[in-house]
């Protein structure tokens, strides 16, 4: 079985299919941001550094990065350490509180390096069709592996 490579489209581009993980497991939400931060270490994105600004951030200013029940979108402010705009897409094995009020706990962790204020802003328009659609943001949650989430995010055809 092979892989169909999606057309190319801005969430293709910003997100690579190796910038996915399925069933991450996390104790706690600084693992669930630090495992998003690997995926857009590995990928170029962003250095370990970044990674680290991003848990800064949320420390300083709380949990203000999950932005839907169960969603969380893990970034920092541009710096030297974007190496070019991209995302990483985490799904929780089991969900982690961040502290939120009304949106925890979160399964899935998008993680958000982009190099400047339009960049940041394209990548939060793409997500807003899946969190505007509950009922693919629980097909997200509930994936079985990886592959499984390449499909649903659009980056992958499926198999043949």
């Amino acid at each position: 079985m092979t892989e169909s490579v999606a057309p190319h489209g801005a969430l293709s581009d910003l997100l690579p299919a190796s910038a996915v993980e399925a069933q991450v497991e996390a104790t706690d939400w600084r693992e669930a941001i630090r495992a998003s931060g690997d995926l857009l270490t590995s990928t170029g994105s962003a250095t370990p550094a970044y990674t680290e600004q991003m848990i800064a951030a949320i420390d300083k200013f709380g949990p203000y990065i999950v932005i839907a029940p169960g969603f969380a979108l893990a970034h920092a402010q541009a710096s030297e350490d974007v190496l070019h705009t991209g995302m990483s897409f985490v799904q929780l094995a089991r969900p982690v509180s961040f502290g939120h009020k009304t949106n925890d706990p979160v399964h899935l962790v998008v993680g958000l390096a982009s190099k400047d204020h339009d960049a940041h802003m394209e990548a939060l328009q793409q997500l807003a069709g899946f969190l505007s659609a509950p009922k693919k943001t629980e097909q997200l949650r509930s994936a079985a592996d990886a592959d499984e989430l390449r499909v649903l995010l659009g980056l992958v055809q499926g198999y043949e």
